[in-house]
């Protein structure tokens, strides 16, 4: 009850910046209580746990801004407003997300390499889909495809389970983390190799590295995902309350329809800039 407390769509809407906190709370605590009490499992128990905490916030917002598909009229006024809410939800995600960077950096390696097992895993098996001499058309294909795979799971998942697209956002923080955690740290020991800089001054320099790099087409990409999870969400949350006999229900459909094509639209941008633009500075 006490971390699921200290937020709500109204407070986070006036401070989006402190979601980001919020967020980094969240996932430390999830990850020192599966270290705690489920180590050897704590790849997906600090996941579940994470999950678990941001729960009542994100369902609270749901019923929001289903109340606004209702209240609100015209399509430019409602998805201001849905823009609005995927601002404060994005942070709360980066809050995740550097949580699980600093923690896979912080900890002993052998600790590291345990806590981030499965995610560390997830990595290995997506670079050997997008690495080799593929043309780069082909790689753009297989990127968004996949991308868009996700992007159904995360609409299939919030409108079965209501909250249920937490788990895949919040296992992709956990590959984020885990991903720009390991790029901090073979960047930081190569450098200082290098170079001889204080390990501050390098871990400093791998970390800009690190954020720059997943961050060209990352932010597009999980943004995509929460406007995917938005739109599923919303419609979980108007079956619930029986909208679907209300002529209301309309107005709900094609706001979700037009949530998740924008979601389609920023997903084949993210693979341009993955594809691109990201090779040409990494």
């Amino acid at each position: 009850m006490v971390l699921e407390a200290i937020t709500n769509p109204a407070a986070a809407a006036k401070r989006p910046w402190m979601q980001i906190l919020i967020g980094f709370v969240f996932a430390t605590a999830a990850l020192f209580l599966s270290i705690w009490i489920f180590e050897e499992y704590a790849s997906l128990v600090m996941v579940f746990f994470t999950v678990i905490a941001a729960i009542p916030f994100f369902y609270a917002t749901l019923v929001v801004e289903e109340e606004k598909d209702i209240t609100l009229h015209g399509e430019k006024t409602l998805l201001r407003e849905h823009a609005r809410t995927l601002k404060y939800l994005f942070y709360t995600f980066l809050g995740f997300s550097i949580a699980y960077t600093l923690w896979y950096v912080a900890l002993p390696a052998g600790m590291s390499a345990n806590v981030f097992k499965i995610q560390t895993q997830t990595i290995s098996n997506l670079n050997q889909h997008v690495t080799g001499n593929a043309a780069r058309l082909t790689l753009l294909n297989k990127i968004f495809l996949n991308n868009v795979k996700v992007m159904i799971f995360c609409v299939l998942f919030a409108f079965i389970y209501g909250t249920g697209a937490l788990f895949i956002l919040c296992w992709n923080a956990s590959v984020i983390g885990a991903a720009a955690g390991n790029f901090i740290r073979t960047h930081a020991a190569n450098y200082a190799d290098a170079t001889g800089l204080t390990r501050i001054g390098v871990y400093l320099h791998g970390t800009s590295l690190s954020i720059l790099r997943y961050s060209i087409h990352g932010v597009p990409e999980i943004a995509a995902y929460f406007v995917a999870a938005l739109a599923g969400g919303i419609l979980s949350v108007a079956v619930i309350k029986k909208e679907y006999r209300t002529k209301n229900f309309e107005k709900i459909l094609l706001d979700a329809s037009d949530l998740i094509l924008i979601s389609v639209f920023i997903l084949f941008v993210a693979a341009l800039l993955e594809v691109f633009v990201t090779p040409i500075f990494f």
